[in-house]
């Protein structure tokens, strides 16, 4: 079985392992920090080795390890300063004989603002956003990497990500939810464990290209706390129109809420014959609930 060389093992890539780990030989991930990978290396002694790499250099233990992985996991985002991991790994990626799958974790964000229209893997991505505008730039430079070191380099790009710890269930139970509401506005979201299964067919597949990664049903932001609320017996927190909420928000939730699209996953399942475990966020959102009530967690 291959190795899988993580860089930046973070909510998605976690949650990869804990799903579709087994069929690797060896992990390797790199995490922010020495204390962080001294606990992981712990608790996975034997079947995940963890080094901490600070984004801008490689210890010379991990660059051997890049040198030796056959996939190789990115979900580390670009700085100022360009592609961390590029810069760092880069070279020990093109040493490696045996590099032959790449996916590079992006996000449906690179899109820009469609006026609530629907987008594909076609459509032009117009960001006006700094942030947008670098994973772009992101996708561009893995896409000639793997060009250039002829490995497959897949682009996933994510919708808004939910799943267990990240929810909105338990936003509602620390009194944390903010129902704003903007007449028109739309987010696509998708569950982890949608992100996992994807992740795990481009790697089987070795597919080359972009994907959406996103589920069926763009909403609006009420809806889910709505749901939420409900499935937790209580009323849900008062709206709170955008216009008014908008000097609370930090300047990167105001960015997405300047941007309306519905975006399509027509690809992500025709091609790589993905069926949704959670196609919107009701099945998401049920599961969620199931688990807590099953685990005894007081929401």
């Amino acid at each position: 079985m291959p190795t899988l060389m993580c860089f930046g093992l973070g909510y998605t890539a976690e949650h990869f392992i804990a799903s579709f780990g087994d069929r690797f030989d060896r992990i390797v991930a790199t995490v922010r920090s020495v204390e962080r990978a001294a606990i992981l290396n712990a608790r996975f002694a034997g079947r995940l080795k963890a080094f901490a790499f600070d984004g801008k250099s490689a210890s010379s233990e991990a660059a051997t390890a890049a040198a030796e992985a056959e996939m190789a996991l990115v979900s580390i985002p670009q700085t100022e300063t360009g592609d961390p991991v590029l810069t760092a790994f880069g070279d020990s990626l093109e040493r490696s004989s045996r590099l032959r799958a790449i996916v590079y974790l992006s996000t449906v964000g690179v899109y820009g603002d469609y006026s609530g229209a629907w987008v594909d893997e076609t459509t032009v991505p117009r960001t006006d956003t700094v942030r947008g505008q670098k994973r772009l730039t992101a996708e561009r430079l893995w896409h000639d990497f793997g060009s250039h070191c002829g490995a497959a380099v897949a682009i996933l790009r994510l919708a808004g990500i939910y799943g267990p710890d990240r929810n909105v269930l338990l936003q509602l139970a620390r009194g944390q939810a903010r129902r704003i509401v903007k007449p028109g506005q739309v987010f696509n979201r998708v569950h982890v464990g949608d992100i996992a299964q994807a992740i795990e067919a481009v790697f089987a597949a070795r597919c080359r290209g972009v994907f959406n990664v996103a589920d069926d049903e763009p909403a609006p932001p009420e809806d889910p706390i709505a749901f939420a609320a409900q499935l937790l017996g209580r009323d849900p927190p008062a709206e709170v129109p955008f216009a008014e909420a908008a000097s609370s928000l930090s300047p990167l939730a105001l960015s997405f809420w300047q941007e309306c699209r519905r975006v399509k996953n027509d690809k992500l399942k025709g091609e790589l014959g993905i069926t949704l475990q959670f196609p919107t966020y009701r099945e998401g959102l049920r599961a969620l609930f199931a688990a807590d009530q099953h685990a005894n967690v007081n929401l």
